[in-house]
């Protein structure tokens, strides 16, 4: 089994630089998951109850990780779950595109 090639990633969360490693196979995760977490500290700030960064930092943090938990327990959704069916969607419309293919 190989393993990934890392690489340094320069990236911008509440408009601040940050360098990060990161696998080359997984550089496309990271940035959906930088862009997500500036949204979420942004909105934050712009509420404008808390100044500090660290601050806003960890309640991006607290509230990212409610997210998380909310769909791992009762009151949310089967995350696995829904990767299953999507990909099982996924393999029907290929396969109806293959079938459409043939008849051209």
């Amino acid at each position: 089994m190989s393993e990934a090639k890392t690489s340094f990633l320069d990236v911008n969360i509440l408009d601040r630089e940050f360098r990060v490693a990161c696998p080359d196979d997984e550089r496309g995760e990271l940035l959906d998951a930088v862009k997500y977490l500036d949204l979420k500290m942004r909105e934050i700030r712009d509420a404008g109850k808390i100044a500090s960064v660290e601050r806003i930092a960890i309640m991006a943090a607290l509230n990212i990780a409610h997210e998380l938990l909310t769909t791992r327990v009762g009151g949310g959704f089967d995350l696995a779950e829904l990767k299953r069916r999507m990909q099982g969607m996924q393999a029907t419309i290929d396969e109806a595109l293959v079938d459409q293919d043939q008849l051209f």
